[in-house]
């Protein structure tokens, strides 16, 4: 190129769930502690896990976590095509933030030319306001069936002239007979990318480990420049399926607040309860079926959802309807629904269009008097009002953002609602006693004082004395991130890397 670029980096994996998406952020966040201007890009992401930036525009989650370790405000060209899959194994393509189409994969990659066109462009662009672009990977670079039309790994790389790491989770076992194999299936014209290996995951006696390092490198003549240590402790936001490190069985306690997530098949957003995690009364424990709900919860989420009908028959199915109603029956907890689950709550999802797979519809839980019509047009919005929500003795203002296909209005009420914000009935509405709610507000949590607030509302229903004790997110997020950054630097040689990037 004539204009600048910057300095680039990739980081590719052994697989899926190795730890790329943290690693990348940790390294972000290193950067950003040396002062360098640096940014996240991943070509092409898959996850349910989305987010709605300042401009209305969609990109994957993962990419959000990356910019806020980089300081940066997130921008949707970090991830210009996000998949989302859809119930009947088709996915949603969102180019640069808006929704192009959705299509089955084989018809997607008759788009490889076009698409491929678009990442490098948008990453050229973006590679001229940075000093370092740090890349990641998806998947493996070795799926030998797909190289001929991989946007994300190694002909990313070779675009951006950027050095690749490889990393390997030593966890699963068979780590070293899984990065040499990757090596060795990575096309012959690009394996000298390759700079370098990390082991991730690592738990026990360096020492014993060594010698393997060494064969390693004897046998692939890359170097291993890094063993980071299983990461505890810290919480990061992380891609679709592993949010289990944040929501655990506990053993119940008389003197905190526990809330069940619905663990939906389609489940999406789940993020919007990490804030939860923080707060030293709240237990969180993932519901999976009607005997679940036998527990003594002070609350019930239904989160959001990227299939709604179909995560709606699940609830049918696994006797998590009919414990539900039960426990609005009885009024023992706060049964509350967040976007797909919001819809969910009411007496019936229509998709007439087939927007999130077959046509058709669904009844409801009947808890709150809401129909919602599926839409081909989908509503993507950063959201700031003045809310009432329960437990708040006056509107304040709050802050997230919505994203859903869905068009919800109010049927005739069979149960007194009121809505959370007056100048916005669409947002979300909840029952006069507080024990129905119901919001399209992804992102409610990470309001300090609603959540808070909120909590203190669980406690007074169980009879405990309200904290009243606020705690902050923001710097929860920035001392979790630069303790990644810590992480790193335990594990990994910085002089090696800061030679690689020549900073």
């Amino acid at each position: 190129m004539a204009q600048r670029r910057a300095r680039a980096l990739m980081v590719l994996g052994t697989g899926s769930g190795v730890g790329k998406s943290v690693i990348v952020a940790a390294i972000l966040r290193w950067l950003r502690r040396r002062g360098v201007r640096c940014a996240p890009f991943k070509a092409q992401n898959m996850a349910l896990n989305s987010y709605v930036t300042h401009d209305g525009l969609e990109m994957g989650r993962a990419q959000v976590y990356q910019a806020e370790a980089a300081g940066l405000r997130p921008d949707c060209r970090m991830n210009p095509i996000l998949l989302k899959p859809n119930g009947d194994s088709t996915s949603q393509v969102i180019i640069l933030g808006k929704l192009r189409y959705t299509i089955s994969a084989s018809d997607y990659y008759r788009y490889f030319k076009d698409h491929q066109a678009i990442v490098h462009s948008t990453y050229d662009e973006l590679s001229q306001e940075f000093e370092v672009i740090v890349l990641e990977g998806a998947g493996s670079p070795a799926e030998i069936n797909l190289q001929s039309r991989d946007l994300v790994n190694t002909k990313m790389a070779a675009h951006a002239h950027a050095p690749c790491l490889i990393v390997g989770d030593i966890d699963r076992g068979g780590v070293f007979a899984w990065l040499k194999g990757t090596l060795d299936l990575i096309e012959d014209e690009h394996r000298g990318l390759v700079k370098g290996v990390i082991i991730n995951k690592f738990r026990g006696d360096l020492r014993l480990l060594e010698p393997g390092l060494r064969q390693f490198e004897a046998l692939s003549k890359i170097p291993v420049v890094g063993v980071l240590p299983w990461l505890s402790g810290v919480t990061v936001d992380q891609e679709d399926g592993m949010y289990t490190r944040f929501i655990g069985r506990r053993l119940a306690r008389a003197d905190k607040v526990r809330i069940g997530i619905i663990h939906l098949p389609r489940i999406s957003n789940f993020t919007d309860f990490i804030p939860l995690s923080i707060e030293p009364d709240c237990e969180i424990e993932l519901i999976e079926d009607g005997r679940d709900l036998e527990k003594d919860f002070d609350c019930v989420i239904i989160p959001g959802s990227k299939a709604t009908i179909s995560d709606l028959r699940f609830l049918h199915s696994s006797g998590l309807k009919a414990g539900l109603l039960d426990l609005d029956e009885r009024g023992e907890c706060v049964i509350m629904g967040i976007c797909g689950g919001y819809q969910m709550l009411g007496e019936r999802v229509l998709d007439p269009l087939g927007v999130e797979g077959a046509p058709g519809e669904m009844e409801g839980l009947g808890l709150l008097p809401i129909e919602t019509t599926m839409s081909d047009e989908k509503h993507l919005s950063q959201t700031t009002g003045h809310f009432l929500f329960p437990g708040l003795a006056a509107p304040t203002l709050l802050m997230g953002y919505e994203i859903h296909a869905g068009r919800t209005h109010r049927l005739k009420q069979r149960r007194e609602v009121i809505p959370m914000d007056s100048s916005n009935d669409s947002i979300g509405m909840f029952t006069r006693d507080g024990r129905i709610i119901g919001t399209y507000l992804h992102g409610i949590f990470d309001n300090d004082g609603m959540r808070r607030s909120f909590l203190d509302l669980l406690r007074s229903r169980k009879g405990l004395a309200p904290i009243e004790r606020v705690s902050s997110y923001m710097d929860f997020k920035e001392e979790n991130l630069d303790r990644l950054a810590e992480w790193l630097e335990g594990g990994l040689d910085m002089d090696w890397l800061s030679s690689l990037l020549r900073i």
